[in-house]
């Protein structure tokens, strides 16, 4: 589906000098379109996006989305949250204001310019599932006081607050659901399988399995993630979704390591640790739904997405550090800021 859906030149990225935002910063331009990328830097990186930095249709706004944002733009892609348990956990009251109050200022912004909005929700609606693999139309089994519930029932709020503004307003909205996502840009410290594994490996240290690594993943490369994210933003209105977008191929977290293991060439050795609490047992999304309404499934298989992976995370660890080039950065947008500043800000 081509972009001509919607037309849209000019876009808003929240949270886009994150592992996700970044790539599809990256899309977007590759697309021909005008990117404002806006970020707090709470767990975006300046580097994801430093290679962006004389891009004339590149803006970048440091800017917490749980304050009101006030923008030009054709559509938005909220990506806003901490994603990784490591860093959601980190602040869970943050987390939670970032999932609600961040949704509610998208959802006004677009109310406000008629512009389309997509929320970035995620697999762990779902919770630990009683139903494998998870289709949309199941309702979770989410633990809505334990110490992944800011994360979990944060984005179910916001999937809530979004269909709320679409029922009552009309509002153009977008809802996808995104199950594991790996490859370039993911922090090497975030606490996530794929990225744990790979540092560990490529350091020689211990490489950790939780529990008894018979809990299983499916894992998106992130160009495929990304494409996906896309044809939905693309896709006529009124196709609203959820959609699942993942990759239904299972693995089990004992498999993955020894993966990573194997392609790094690694010598380090398995070992175990206890289970986190609330830790879902197994995770396979079904993307029956976004096959036929989006013409979309994921192309890059595990072996394959691992490799580009830890050439990524090898190129991290040669690379020299150096001083950042100038990135466009604005001061913090005005909450009610006036719009046409700054390229629309």
């Amino acid at each position: 589906m081509g972009s001509e859906q919607i037309a849209a030149k000019r876009v808003l990225v929240t949270g886009g000098a994150g592992f996700i935002g970044s790539n599809l910063c990256d899309r977007l331009l590759a697309d021909g379109l005008h990117v404002v990328c806006l970020d707090n830097f709470v767990t975006g990186a300046r580097r994801n996006v430093r290679h962006l930095a004389d891009n004339p249709r590149f803006t970048l706004v440091e800017h917490d989305i749980t304050k009101p944002v006030s923008v030009s733009v054709d559509a938005i892609y909220n990506l806003a949250c901490p994603a990784s348990p490591r860093h959601y956990q980190n602040d869970p009251i943050g987390t939670l204001k970032t999932c609600v109050l961040g949704a509610l200022n998208v959802l006004e912004l677009a109310q406000r310019s008629g512009a389309r909005v997509l929320q970035a929700s995620t697999s762990e609606v779902y919770g630990d599932g009683a139903v494998h693999p998870q289709p949309e139309s199941y309702w979770g089994h989410v633990n809505p006081i334990g110490v992944r519930s800011c994360y979990d029932e944060g984005k179910r709020s916001a999937e809530s607050l979004f269909f709320d503004f679409h029922r009552r307003h009309g509002t153009d909205i977008k809802v996808a659901r995104i199950f594991n996502t790996y490859g370039p840009r993911m922090h090497a410290d975030d606490g996530r399988v794929v990225s744990n594994f790979v540092v560990q490996a490529l350091k020689g240290e211990p490489v950790s399995i939780y529990g008894d690594g018979s809990h299983t993943r499916s894992f998106c490369y992130v160009d495929d993630l990304v494409d996906g994210i896309v044809r939905l933003m693309n896709s006529p209105a009124g196709v609203t979704g959820p959609f699942n977008l993942g990759n239904p191929e299972e693995f089990t977290v004992l498999e993955l390591a020894e993966k990573v293991l194997r392609l790094t060439r690694s010598e380090s050795r398995l070992v175990r640790s206890p289970l986190p609490e609330d830790d879902p047992r197994r995770r396979r999304p079904d993307v029956s739904r976004a096959r036929t309404a989006l013409g979309w499934k994921p192309y890059v298989g595990l072996e394959d997405g691992l490799l580009r992976t830890i050439e990524y995370f090898r190129r991290q660890f040669d690379a020299t550090r150096s001083t950042p080039a100038s990135l466009h950065v604005v001061a913090p947008l005005d909450p009610v800021g006036a719009q046409g500043r700054a390229h629309g800000k």
